[in-house]
């Protein structure tokens, strides 16, 4: 049976069921351009080979009076912190369209495809040689990446030359030889590749944090924030150099000055998006950052806005999957104000997004300390939690239907639950969770719901020590669909997790009330061991007939 203690599983998206990681999903920035646009801007970045070959990748200069040439640099560069973001493009684009030509030289190499070796050499050699002029060009090159850049040539051109040798022989012995030898240098090239990115994309961090850190004013600060916010959408790595160079130190800054209130929602975003690594993490914990949230979070002049993202940050930190714990001790000395700030909002969110963050920080926080656990009690979390769910508005998805259902089952392990769920017909409410199916074939959405029939029924075995919860279960006829859901695959989305609970919830109301099972049910999934019951469940086929 699951544990005492229910996880919230995380993922990359703000409708998974505890905010991520992953960075996070529903936040990813995609540009809106037709099709015709965004092939006229990959285009930009895509050379003929023979043509880079000849010109070596030098830039051709701009006549003062050629209009034509000035529109082809307006259209990549712009003023002021549209430079920024250009660079930013750029530079990304320009390092997957290497990173690329270099996978395929790898695989081409094992293959033994000389002449493709060869051509892929030229291209990622005519690449590299174009990314460097065009940074160069663009920005101040730093001294030790200005190393890097010219090992990083030479190392390009080597890796030519040595491709080109291998053309003009058969000898087995030869080509041998060579393929350990270019694998070395090809590996070097990736290596090298990877650090110059890293550092110039370390540079282009640290013009956007000196942004947010210097200027007064609002717009442009904004635009910093948002560049970096759609930088983390590129992964944890980037996150990580986000983190190094000081992003989470200066966003909290900005939250904790009045003037910008506006932008506080905006920046804690960010900080939740670059939380998904621990560097993230660490520099929130050195900055008292989770005194600033829970600042945020009791004022009652804050906007919503502000306290759902400030909510979005408090999941991610205490999402179960982090492996440093040490930012929650800070956490706990602020764990009073901000759980009561966090069902609050719960009961006052104004769409389901908001619910869906607030709800998500608690499912995590009930899961690491069981104080919380009776904080909430104490603050009537049960009748606004189950209230919600009746609200269409607020409880919309399985994303959120899950972040409730693990905070009832984390709450169950107390006794006094029993009580207050009996009260607000949360019986009810949780057989109706057990039919929980998803409207879409979305796999996450398909993942949810089973996330939120295995806790119901998890929460259920639970409340079912007391008796009056088995009996009011039993009456409402939750042994039949417990027992549909152990034999029926398509009814649990074919999860043996779910499984698993629910034979134990049949179980635990069978002894309280032996006469609510037939026997015929009795003889497969009570009197077995639960692993033989789990292995008949498992491997039983529907019957259409």
């Amino acid at each position: 049976m699951a544990s005492d203690r229910m996880a919230t599983p995380q993922s990359s998206s703000r409708q998974s069921s505890s905010l991520s990681s992953s960075p996070m999903s529903t936040r990813m920035q995609s540009l809106q351009v037709d099709s015709v646009q965004r092939w006229m801007e990959d285009l930009r970045h895509m050379t003929e080979v023979e043509c880079m070959c000849v010109l070596q990748a030098k830039p051709i200069g701009v006549e003062e009076d050629s209009q034509q040439g000035e529109l082809i640099v307006a259209s990549g560069v712009g003023a002021g912190d549209h430079v920024a973001r250009n660079n930013l493009q750029t530079l990304l684009r320009r390092a997957l369209v290497v990173s690329t030509e270099l996978g395929k030289m790898f695989q081409r190499l094992e293959k033994g495809r000389w002449q493709r070796v060869h051509s892929t050499a030229v291209r990622a050699n005519c690449h590299v040689r174009s990314l460097v002029h065009e940074y160069s060009a663009a920005r101040s090159t730093p001294p030790e990446m200005q190393k890097y850049e010219k090992s990083l040539l030479e190392k390009c051109m080597e890796l030519t030359n040595i491709t080109e040798r291998c053309l003009h022989t058969d000898d087995e012995f030869f080509l041998k030889s060579m393929r350990e030898a270019i694998h070395e240098i090809l590996t070097d090239v990736s290596d090298s590749f990877s650090n110059m990115i890293d550092m110039a994309l370390a540079n282009e961090i640290r013009v956007l944090i000196k942004q947010i850190d210097s200027s007064d004013n609002v717009h442009t600060i904004g635009s910093a924030i948002s560049n970096l916010l759609s930088l983390t959408q590129d992964g944890p790595q980037l996150c990580s150099i986000i983190a190094k160079e000081g992003a989470v130190v200066a966003l909290f800054k900005i939250c904790r000055q009045d003037r910008f209130r506006d932008l506080y929602a905006h920046a804690l975003r960010t900080v939740a998006s670059i939380c998904c690594v621990e560097e993230g993490i660490k520099q929130l914990d050195k900055v008292d950052g989770i005194l600033c949230l829970a600042d945020i979070l009791t004022d009652e002049n804050s906007v919503e806005a502000a306290r759902a993202e400030a909510a979005a940050v408090v999941a991610q930190i205490t999402s179960p999957h982090h492996t440093s714990t040490q930012h929650l001790a800070s956490f706990l000395e602020s764990m009073h104000d901000i759980v009561t700030a966090l069902i609050k909002l719960c009961e006052s969110a104004s769409c389901g997004e908001v619910f869906l963050l607030a709800s998500a920080a608690l499912a995590n926080i009930t899961f690491f300390d069981s104080m919380a656990c009776e904080i909430l009690l104490q603050l009537n979390a049960i009748q606004i939690l189950l209230q919600a769910c009746r609200d269409r508005q607020r409880v919309d998805t399985p994303y959120s239907k899950d972040q409730v259902v693990t905070i009832l089952a984390n709450l169950s392990v107390l006794e006094q639950c029993a009580s207050e769920v009996l009260q607000e017909q949360g019986i009810e409410r949780l057989l109706l969770l057990l039919g929980e199916k998803p409207s879409s074939s979305s796999p996450s959405e398909g993942a949810a719901c089973e996330r939120v029939q295995q806790k119901a029924a998890v929460t259920l075995a639970r409340l079912s020590r007391d008796s009056d919860v088995a009996q009011t279960a039993i009456q409402l006829k939750a042994v039949p669909r417990l027992i549909e859901l152990c034999r029926s695959p398509t009814e649990r989305n074919n999860s043996d997790s779910v499984l698993v609970a629910c034979l134990a919830a049949l179980r635990r109301l069978a002894a309280g009330c032996p006469d609510s099972i037939e026997p015929a049910d009795h003889q497969q999934l009570i009197k077995p061991r639960l692993v033989d019951s789990f292995l008949l469940c498992s491997n039983m086929e529907e019957s259409f007939v």
